[in-house]
Protein backbone atom coordinates (compact mmCIF):
# COMPACT_ATOMS: atom_id res chain seq x y z
CA UNK A 1 0.00 0.00 0.00
CA UNK A 2 1.62 3.15 -0.86
CA UNK A 3 0.91 6.39 1.21
CA UNK A 4 -2.65 7.98 2.22
CA UNK A 5 -3.22 11.58 2.57
CA UNK A 6 -5.13 13.21 5.18
CA UNK A 7 -7.13 15.00 1.94
CA UNK A 8 -8.33 11.69 1.01
CA UNK A 9 -9.34 10.63 4.26
CA UNK A 10 -11.54 13.34 4.45
CA UNK A 11 -12.83 12.67 1.61
CA UNK A 12 -13.63 9.02 2.62
CA UNK A 13 -15.29 11.13 6.00
CA UNK A 14 -17.50 13.33 3.91
CA UNK A 15 -18.17 10.80 1.12
CA UNK A 16 -19.76 8.60 4.26
CA UNK A 17 -21.43 11.67 5.85
CA UNK A 18 -23.64 12.77 2.98
CA UNK A 19 -24.09 9.10 1.19
CA UNK A 20 -22.82 11.09 -2.15
CA UNK A 21 -20.26 12.34 -4.29
CA UNK A 22 -22.08 15.29 -4.95
CA UNK A 23 -23.31 16.42 -1.66
CA UNK A 24 -19.43 15.27 -0.32
CA UNK A 25 -18.07 17.73 -3.07
CA UNK A 26 -20.02 20.87 -1.58
CA UNK A 27 -19.19 19.63 1.71
CA UNK A 28 -15.57 19.80 0.97
CA UNK A 29 -16.02 23.02 -1.51
CA UNK A 30 -14.48 20.21 -4.26
CA UNK A 31 -15.77 19.00 -7.76
CA UNK A 32 -17.33 16.12 -8.01
CA UNK A 33 -15.01 14.64 -10.45
CA UNK A 34 -12.36 15.54 -8.50
CA UNK A 35 -13.83 13.40 -5.22
CA UNK A 36 -14.76 10.98 -8.12
CA UNK A 37 -10.60 10.33 -8.79
CA UNK A 38 -9.87 10.95 -4.96
CA UNK A 39 -11.73 8.21 -4.24
CA UNK A 40 -10.45 5.90 -7.49
CA UNK A 41 -6.64 6.59 -6.27
CA UNK A 42 -7.22 5.96 -2.18
CA UNK A 43 -8.86 2.05 -3.51
CA UNK A 44 -5.80 1.09 -5.44
CA UNK A 45 -3.52 2.24 -3.01
CA UNK A 46 -5.47 0.34 -0.18
CA UNK A 47 -5.73 -2.59 -2.75
CA UNK A 48 -9.49 -3.17 -2.17
CA UNK A 49 -12.95 -1.63 -2.70
CA UNK A 50 -14.09 1.00 0.04
CA UNK A 51 -17.55 1.45 -1.17
CA UNK A 52 -20.24 -0.88 -3.02
CA UNK A 53 -21.71 1.14 -6.04
CA UNK A 54 -23.98 -1.38 -7.25
CA UNK A 55 -26.78 0.80 -5.41
CA UNK A 56 -28.45 4.27 -5.81
CA UNK A 57 -26.28 5.49 -2.62
CA UNK A 58 -22.43 4.51 -1.83
CA UNK A 59 -22.55 1.91 0.53
CA UNK A 60 -19.83 0.70 2.68
CA UNK A 61 -18.09 -2.46 2.00
CA UNK A 62 -17.21 -4.12 5.44
CA UNK A 63 -13.60 -3.98 5.08
CA UNK A 64 -14.25 -0.15 3.97
CA UNK A 65 -16.82 0.08 7.20
CA UNK A 66 -13.32 -1.31 9.03
CA UNK A 67 -11.24 1.19 7.32
CA UNK A 68 -13.47 4.07 8.12
CA UNK A 69 -13.57 3.48 11.83
CA UNK A 70 -9.58 3.58 12.30
CA UNK A 71 -9.57 6.54 9.34
CA UNK A 72 -11.73 8.51 11.75
CA UNK A 73 -9.71 8.43 14.58
CA UNK A 74 -6.55 9.54 12.49
CA UNK A 75 -8.84 12.48 11.90
CA UNK A 76 -9.96 13.18 15.12
CA UNK A 77 -5.87 13.22 16.53
CA UNK A 78 -4.53 15.21 13.37
CA UNK A 79 -7.51 17.93 14.69
CA UNK A 80 -6.64 17.45 18.81
CA UNK A 81 -2.86 18.17 17.29
CA UNK A 82 -3.87 21.17 15.17
CA UNK A 83 -5.38 22.78 18.23
CA UNK A 84 -2.24 21.61 20.11
CA UNK A 85 0.21 23.61 17.98
CA UNK A 86 -2.55 26.72 17.98
CA UNK A 87 -2.36 26.81 21.34
CA UNK A 88 1.34 26.36 21.82
CA UNK A 89 2.20 29.13 19.34
CA UNK A 90 -0.15 31.36 20.89
CA UNK A 91 2.09 31.88 24.16
CA UNK A 92 0.89 32.84 27.40
CA UNK A 93 -2.52 34.81 26.86
CA UNK A 94 -2.14 38.80 28.58
CA UNK A 95 -5.93 38.13 29.21
CA UNK A 96 -8.23 35.41 29.88
CA UNK A 97 -12.24 36.45 29.78
CA UNK A 98 -14.53 34.74 32.38
CA UNK A 99 -17.81 35.27 32.90
CA UNK A 100 -19.43 34.36 36.23
CA UNK A 101 -23.80 33.27 35.89
CA UNK A 102 -26.22 34.80 38.13
CA UNK A 103 -26.88 31.56 39.67
CA UNK A 104 -23.60 31.17 40.88
CA UNK A 105 -22.39 32.01 44.36
CA UNK A 106 -20.25 34.95 43.49
CA UNK A 107 -17.68 34.86 46.28
CA UNK A 108 -16.95 30.93 46.23
CA UNK A 109 -16.66 31.47 42.20
CA UNK A 110 -14.24 34.63 43.07
CA UNK A 111 -12.44 32.13 45.49
CA UNK A 112 -11.86 29.85 42.82
CA UNK A 113 -10.23 32.41 40.51
CA UNK A 114 -8.11 34.75 43.40
CA UNK A 115 -5.33 31.97 43.95
CA UNK A 116 -5.02 30.83 40.43
CA UNK A 117 -4.35 34.79 38.95
CA UNK A 118 -2.43 35.48 41.85
CA UNK A 119 -0.03 33.00 40.58
CA UNK A 120 0.07 34.45 37.08
CA UNK A 121 -0.07 37.72 37.53
CA UNK A 122 1.17 38.47 33.87
CA UNK A 123 -2.41 37.31 32.65
CA UNK A 124 -5.32 39.93 33.65
CA UNK A 125 -8.53 38.72 34.62
CA UNK A 126 -11.50 40.00 33.20
CA UNK A 127 -14.53 39.59 34.38
CA UNK A 128 -18.13 39.61 33.41
CA UNK A 129 -21.58 38.93 35.38
CA UNK A 130 -23.85 37.63 33.25
CA UNK A 131 -27.69 36.11 33.81
CA UNK A 132 -29.59 33.01 32.21
CA UNK A 133 -28.27 32.32 28.57
CA UNK A 134 -25.94 35.13 28.50
CA UNK A 135 -23.15 33.43 30.00
CA UNK A 136 -23.43 30.34 27.13
CA UNK A 137 -24.29 33.12 24.14
CA UNK A 138 -20.76 34.47 25.00
CA UNK A 139 -18.63 31.35 25.48
CA UNK A 140 -20.16 29.98 21.88
CA UNK A 141 -20.11 33.46 19.83
CA UNK A 142 -15.94 32.82 21.71
CA UNK A 143 -16.64 36.21 22.94
CA UNK A 144 -15.37 34.88 26.36
CA UNK A 145 -12.84 31.85 27.44
CA UNK A 146 -14.75 30.36 30.45
CA UNK A 147 -18.33 30.39 32.13
CA UNK A 148 -19.13 29.26 36.02
CA UNK A 149 -22.60 29.38 35.26
CA UNK A 150 -25.06 26.03 34.87
CA UNK A 151 -25.34 24.76 31.38
CA UNK A 152 -27.96 22.61 29.27
CA UNK A 153 -28.06 19.38 29.97
CA UNK A 154 -26.32 17.12 27.33
CA UNK A 155 -25.22 19.94 25.04
CA UNK A 156 -22.24 18.82 22.64
CA UNK A 157 -20.70 22.28 22.10
CA UNK A 158 -19.64 22.54 26.35
CA UNK A 159 -16.97 20.98 28.07
CA UNK A 160 -17.90 20.97 31.47
CA UNK A 161 -16.22 20.92 35.04
CA UNK A 162 -18.83 20.61 37.53
CA UNK A 163 -18.45 22.96 40.58
CA UNK A 164 -21.46 21.73 43.12
CA UNK A 165 -25.23 22.06 43.00
CA UNK A 166 -27.91 24.67 43.75
CA UNK A 167 -31.55 24.06 43.99
CA UNK A 168 -34.10 26.62 43.16
CA UNK A 169 -36.94 27.09 45.78
CA UNK A 170 -39.77 29.28 45.21
CA UNK A 171 -40.50 31.58 47.95
CA UNK A 172 -42.63 34.76 49.17
CA UNK A 173 -42.57 36.80 51.58
CA UNK A 174 -44.93 35.70 54.81
CA UNK A 175 -47.82 38.88 54.35
CA UNK A 176 -47.31 38.89 50.10
CA UNK A 177 -49.91 35.37 49.86
CA UNK A 178 -53.33 35.82 50.14
CA UNK A 179 -53.57 31.94 51.33
CA UNK A 180 -51.30 29.83 53.33
CA UNK A 181 -48.19 28.73 51.71
CA UNK A 182 -49.65 24.89 51.31
CA UNK A 183 -52.12 26.25 48.92
CA UNK A 184 -50.26 27.28 46.30
CA UNK A 185 -51.62 26.61 42.77
CA UNK A 186 -50.65 27.44 39.10
CA UNK A 187 -53.59 29.19 39.50
CA UNK A 188 -53.60 30.98 42.30
CA UNK A 189 -50.10 32.43 41.59
CA UNK A 190 -50.69 33.46 38.31
CA UNK A 191 -53.15 36.27 39.86
CA UNK A 192 -50.08 37.55 41.84
CA UNK A 193 -46.58 39.40 40.77
CA UNK A 194 -44.17 37.03 39.66
CA UNK A 195 -40.36 38.31 40.26
CA UNK A 196 -38.26 37.26 37.20
CA UNK A 197 -34.68 38.44 36.21
CA UNK A 198 -33.95 39.98 32.53
CA UNK A 199 -31.77 37.33 30.34
CA UNK A 200 -28.58 39.49 29.83
CA UNK A 201 -28.15 37.31 26.38
CA UNK A 202 -28.63 39.98 23.38
CA UNK A 203 -30.48 36.71 21.89
CA UNK A 204 -32.33 34.93 24.58
CA UNK A 205 -32.80 30.86 24.34
CA UNK A 206 -36.13 29.79 24.80
CA UNK A 207 -36.12 28.07 28.26
CA UNK A 208 -38.83 29.63 30.72
CA UNK A 209 -37.16 29.64 33.51
CA UNK A 210 -40.30 28.86 35.78
CA UNK A 211 -42.28 32.19 34.20
CA UNK A 212 -46.39 31.80 34.93
CA UNK A 213 -47.48 32.21 31.32
CA UNK A 214 -50.03 34.97 31.61
CA UNK A 215 -48.58 35.82 34.93
CA UNK A 216 -47.73 39.67 35.55
CA UNK A 217 -44.01 39.89 36.02
CA UNK A 218 -41.30 42.38 37.83
CA UNK A 219 -38.46 42.05 35.59
CA UNK A 220 -34.63 42.97 37.98
CA UNK A 221 -30.94 42.26 36.51
CA UNK A 222 -29.31 40.00 39.18
CA UNK A 223 -30.61 37.61 41.89
CA UNK A 224 -29.72 40.16 44.69
CA UNK A 225 -32.53 42.75 43.41
CA UNK A 226 -34.59 39.76 43.02
CA UNK A 227 -34.08 38.57 46.75
CA UNK A 228 -34.89 42.43 48.05
CA UNK A 229 -37.93 42.83 45.86
CA UNK A 230 -39.11 39.41 47.17
CA UNK A 231 -38.44 40.27 50.40
CA UNK A 232 -40.55 43.42 50.64
CA UNK A 233 -43.95 41.55 49.16
CA UNK A 234 -43.33 43.32 46.11
CA UNK A 235 -43.33 39.93 44.08
CA UNK A 236 -42.31 35.82 44.35
CA UNK A 237 -39.94 33.76 42.90
CA UNK A 238 -37.65 31.02 42.59
CA UNK A 239 -34.67 31.90 45.15
CA UNK A 240 -31.23 29.91 44.74
CA UNK A 241 -31.08 28.08 48.21
CA UNK A 242 -27.81 29.81 49.58
CA UNK A 243 -28.99 33.15 49.02
CA UNK A 244 -32.01 32.57 51.21
CA UNK A 245 -30.88 29.86 53.58
CA UNK A 246 -30.81 32.76 56.49
CA UNK A 247 -34.39 34.33 55.65
CA UNK A 248 -36.51 30.95 55.27
CA UNK A 249 -34.64 29.68 58.95
CA UNK A 250 -35.75 33.25 60.14
CA UNK A 251 -39.29 33.31 58.93
CA UNK A 252 -38.74 36.33 56.62
CA UNK A 253 -39.71 34.20 53.70
CA UNK A 254 -41.65 31.17 53.11
CA UNK A 255 -41.43 28.25 50.79
CA UNK A 256 -44.31 27.39 48.73
CA UNK A 257 -42.64 24.20 47.41
CA UNK A 258 -45.39 21.94 46.36
CA UNK A 259 -46.57 19.14 43.83
CA UNK A 260 -47.38 22.21 41.55
CA UNK A 261 -44.16 23.93 42.16
CA UNK A 262 -41.49 21.51 42.61
CA UNK A 263 -38.16 23.88 41.94
CA UNK A 264 -35.12 22.49 40.92
CA UNK A 265 -31.95 21.46 41.23
CA UNK A 266 -29.03 23.31 38.66
CA UNK A 267 -25.31 21.89 38.47
CA UNK A 268 -22.77 24.57 38.76
CA UNK A 269 -19.84 24.28 36.42
CA UNK A 270 -16.79 25.53 35.02
CA UNK A 271 -17.80 25.25 31.09
CA UNK A 272 -16.10 26.18 27.84
CA UNK A 273 -16.57 25.61 24.30
CA UNK A 274 -15.57 22.54 22.80
CA UNK A 275 -13.41 22.94 19.85
CA UNK A 276 -12.04 26.22 20.46
CA UNK A 277 -8.01 26.66 20.77
CA UNK A 278 -7.11 27.29 24.33
CA UNK A 279 -3.82 29.25 25.30
CA UNK A 280 -1.57 28.02 27.77
CA UNK A 281 -2.81 29.73 30.62
CA UNK A 282 -6.45 28.91 29.67
CA UNK A 283 -5.20 25.73 29.69
CA UNK A 284 -3.90 25.48 33.14
CA UNK A 285 -7.09 27.46 34.84
CA UNK A 286 -8.86 24.30 33.20
CA UNK A 287 -6.57 22.17 35.12
CA UNK A 288 -6.63 23.55 38.09
CA UNK A 289 -10.25 23.55 38.39
CA UNK A 290 -10.46 19.92 37.09
CA UNK A 291 -7.84 18.74 39.90
CA UNK A 292 -10.31 20.88 42.89
CA UNK A 293 -13.54 19.31 41.46
CA UNK A 294 -11.90 15.87 42.01
CA UNK A 295 -11.34 17.11 45.42
CA UNK A 296 -14.35 18.61 46.42
CA UNK A 297 -16.97 20.89 45.45
CA UNK A 298 -18.15 24.08 45.77
CA UNK A 299 -20.54 24.64 48.81
CA UNK A 300 -22.59 28.08 48.86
Amino acid sequence: MTGLSLAQLRVLDALVATGSLQAAAARLNRTHPTLHTSLNKMEQALGFRLFDRGGYRLELTSTGAAFLSRARRVLAEMSDLQTYALQMAAGDESELRVVIGDLSPIPKMLGLLRKFFAAHPRTRLHLQFEALSGPWELLLEEKVDLILHHVPEGDARFETIPLGRVSMIPVAAPGFLPFPATAATVERMRELVQCVIRDSAASPWTRSYFVLEGARTCTVSDQMMKKEVILQGLGWGHMPDYLIAEELADGRLVSFANRYFRGSVLQLTAARKVGKPHGPIASRLWQALGTRSSKTRVKP
